[in-house]
């Protein structure tokens, strides 16, 4: 592998670690090959080669794209986001608007969750994307944090993990049943743990809503 040393270069790179991201979308891993990402990013195939060392490494930029660039939209989300005591069907709507997205799902998020839960089963037999997965599930818990905090609750680090655990299951259960509805059971499974893992501050100048 070459470094991208120079703008022309990084512009190159960056064009097959988006190609690839977008392959990994659309189709899984299986998607992503040298040609296929010097196509997509119309390139010469000799570049997928000169700028990564391997396809797997090629692979683990792409996934933490696509990690990152989930991150950025929940971030989004959390910047508009007031300081205000939430219940706890507030509370669990907004959790639900960063861990699944909108009500209304359309095709686009629920190939990203798809995709997101490849990427997550994927690092049992890839060691390489594990360190991906570690750095993004840390920005993930700052996110969390945050929003929780903005809705007056306390914000246990031992317990996002546990918060995070219950929509994984529901949206990996919902998604392999086809179920059209992917915020439902999430929904009624954080209903019943949100209160303890991330409890109200006990703050009575502040309405719940």
């Amino acid at each position: 592998m070459s470094s991208a040393a120079t703008p022309k270069g990084e512009r190159r790179r960056q064009a097959l670690v988006e190609a690839a991201a977008d392959l990994l979308l659309e189709g899984g891993f299986d998607a992503v090959r040298h040609r296929s990402v010097a196509t997509r990013a119309d390139l010469p195939l000799a570049s997928t080669t000169y700028y990564f060392e391997s396809l797997d490494d090629l692979i683990a930029k792409a996934v933490e794209c696509n990690g990152n660039r989930d991150l950025a939209v929940m971030r989004s989300r959390v910047d508009d986001v007031t300081h205000r005591r939430r219940g706890r069907e507030s509370t669990v709507d907004l959790l639900l608007d960063l861990l699944v997205g909108p009500a209304l799902i359309s095709e686009d998020c629920r190939e990203r969750l798809i995709s997101r839960y490849e990427r997550f089963t994927a690092c049992a037999r890839r060691p390489e994307l594990r360190e991906v997965q570690l750095r993004l599930r840390a920005q993930l818990d700052d996110i969390l944090t945050e929003a929780l905090r903005r809705s007056d609750r306390d914000v246990r680090q031992e317990q996002l993990r546990r918060l995070v655990a219950v929509v994984d299951g529901a949206l990996v259960t919902a998604l392999g049943e086809h179920d059209p509805d992917l915020r439902a059971l999430a929904r009624a499974m954080l209903l019943d743990v949100v209160d303890v893992v991330a409890p109200a501050l006990d703050r009575p100048d502040h309405v719940e809503l």
